[in-house]
This record gives structure tokens, C-alpha cells and sequence, in this order.
């Protein structure tokens, strides 16, 4: 309305020329009037003048030809060509003396990490140890290049040696977190895996992450290996979760029912590993004097179990 004050004013001007289709040039002018708090009109004011000019025009870039039959089809997975080579120790320890010498946030200290992550590959379990106790040295800023390079190595031998530091407490608890988050992302586990970390479950220290890493583990290789029930290292980590249920998941404190709730969750995670436990989860969700926590914790367990365990049978009907 005409009673309301006019704050700004604004006033934008163009001349643009076009040539054959190409802007050649373009010249503008900007004003802005600012009244705010000022009398009769007047005010702070800006004025603003730009110019653009077009002055050449580059011919066409050519680019080089390619053969489709050059062509393919991949993954955006890291490449890298295999080795014709055969890896020793020696030259993996010379690399980790690289690392620690090169700087941290560097390309070449990048590059040469993955060259460690891809090498220890083609080291055996006893290349690995021996390794180990030439290199397990800190660098100057307390960082242990083979310690981080081992989970993303993947292979049962790197598996088997992390499994091994862990047990004698040689690293730090945030590395042994990292080792047991990584467990999931293992492309191809192997039953020498999860027979080699199984009796991590039995240790009394033993974390959120290592049940939980580990059991994600067990989920890969079923989905990978039919009948991965007749596994004996498989049926080894089910029978451990299964004696923490206890028959019914009864637990008699709060320190009790954390750890019950953590076992079921480990249990959902192994999912195609543990239709075998699937009567005893029943037990646990039906079992009314458990707390409600519990029951819902074992019901959530069989997320991840076969459609072909028929969980409506499970649970008693009005429950």
C-alpha cells in the first residue's frame, strides 16, 4: 500500500549483442537505492556497471577415436593388474619403511599404502608372522601401517593374523574395533575365517563389534555357500550364541539383559546361519516373564532367517 515505506529500489538495465547465433557482447547497469532510515527519498545508493566481450573463439578440440572393441563393461571397484612377480617379506617390510617416511596425507604415501594392501595378499600365514615381528613397529607419529593395511587384505591369512595380534593384546582398542567392522566387508569369506574368530565370541572381554562383525561375517558366507549349516565352523559360533540364550533368554539383571539383547541382535545378523536357533527364539519372544525388550529383540532375530522357518507356527496365537 502507499502508506508502507519502500526499503529498496532497484533498477537493472541490459544491452546484449548477438553475432550468428554467439553472444559477442553483453553490457549491464545495476542500481540499488536504499532508503532505510532516511528522510525525504534519500538514502544510500549503488551503482554497478559490467561488461562482457566475447575476443576469440577456439576451433574445434578433436578428440581421439576409440575402438568399441576396446571397450568393457566393470565395476567402479579399485583395478589393479596381478603381479607376474613373486611377493617376498623382505619387500613388504622395505614398504612399510616407505610409508612410515613418506608424509601422511601424500599421494606417494596413498599409493604405496594400497601397493602394502594388495602385496600382503600373496603372503602365507607364516610370510604374515614373520612380517609381523619385523614390522610391527610404530611410525614417528604413532602410526602402524601394516596394523591398517590388514583388514582391507582380506585374505584368511590376514584374518588369521589380526585374529592373533587381538588375542594377545599387542593393539589398541579402536584397532580392534576398526579389524571387527571391516569383517563385513569381505567379499569371499572362507570357513578358515570364521574357524579362526569363533573363539572370540568365548572371551569375556568380548565386544558389540566383535559379535556383531563377526556374525555379519557368517551371514556372507552362507549367502554364498548352500547348506553352510553343515559347516563345522559355522555350527561352532551357533552353538556358542545358542548357550547364551540359556534356553529362554531368562536374564536376572540389567548387565544380563544387555548382553541378551546383543546376542539376539548377533543372532539376526547371522540370519541365513541360524534357522537352527529358531526354536529357541521362539522360546525367548513367548516367554512372558521376559522383558518386553527381550521378546521383541528375538522376534527382530529372525529378520534375516529363511522364509522357509515358518515364524507364524513360533509364537503362540494372541500374544
Amino acid at each position: 500500500s502507499q502508506s508502507e515505506q519502500q526499503i529498496l529500489s532497484s533498477r537493472l538495465e541490459c544491452v546484449q549483442s548477438v553475432k550468428d547465433g554467439i553472444l559477442e557482447e553483453a553490457k549491464c547497469a545495476e542500481s540499488d537505492l536504499v532508503t532505510l532510515f532516511s528522510r525525504k527519498g534519500s538514502g544510500v545508493q549503488t551503482q554497478t556497471k559490467s561488461s562482457l566481450k566475447l575476443f576469440q573463439v577456439e576451433t574445434e578440440t578433436l578428440y581421439k577415436k576409440v575402438d568399441s572393441e576396446d571397450l568393457y563393461v566393470t565395476s567402479m571397484l579399485y583395478e589393479r593388474k596381478e603381479t607376474e612377480r613373486e611377493v617376498t617379506g623382505g619387500e613388504v617390510t622395505e614398504l612399510v619403511w616407505k610409508l612410515c617416511l613418506a608424509h601422511s596425507a601424500s599421494f606417494e604415501a596413498a599409493n604405496l599404502f594400497m601397493t602394502l594392501v594388495f602385496e600382503l595378499r600373496y603372503l602365507s600365514l607364516e610370510a604374515l608372522k614373520a612380517l609381523w615381528q619385523r614390522s610391527s613397529f610404530k611410525c614417528r607419529d604413532n602410526w602402524q601401517p601394516l596394523i591398517d593395511a590388514l583388514p582391507s587384505c582380506a585374505t584368511e591369512a590376514c584374518i588369521v593374523l589380526m585374529k592373533e595380534i587381538i588375542a594377545s593384546g599387542e593393539v589398541e582398542e579402536d584397532k580392534v574395533e576398526y579389524f571387527f567392522w571391516s569383517l563385513s566387508f569381505i567379499p569371499k569369506p572362507t570357513s578358515g575365517m570364521i574357524e579362526s574368530l569363533a573363539p572370540l565370541l568365548k572371551s569375556p572381554g568380548a565386544s558389540q563389534s566383535c559379535f556383531l562383525g563377526i556374525t555379519a561375517l557368517l551371514h556372507r558366507f552362507c549367502s554364498a555357500y548352500s547348506s553352510c549349516d553343515g559347516v563345522p565352523a559355522v555350527q561352532s559360533v551357533m552353538r556358542t550364541l545358542e548357550k547364551f540364550l540359556r534356553g529362554n533368554c531368562a536374564v536376572q539383571d540389567s548387565e544380563g539383559h544387555s548382553k541378551m539383547q546383543l546376542v539376539l541382535k548377533a543372532i539376526g545378523n547371522a540370519g541365513l546361519a541360524a534357522p537352527s536357533l529358531a526354536p529357541v527364539l521362539s522360546s525367548c519372544a513367548s516367554l512372558k516373564s521376559n522383558p518386553i525388550g527381550i521378546r521383541l529383540a528375538a522376534i527382530q532375530a529372525f529378520r534375516r532367517i529363511p522364509c522357509s522357518v515358518r515364524v507364524s507356527d513360533l509364537l503362540p496365537a494372541g500374544d
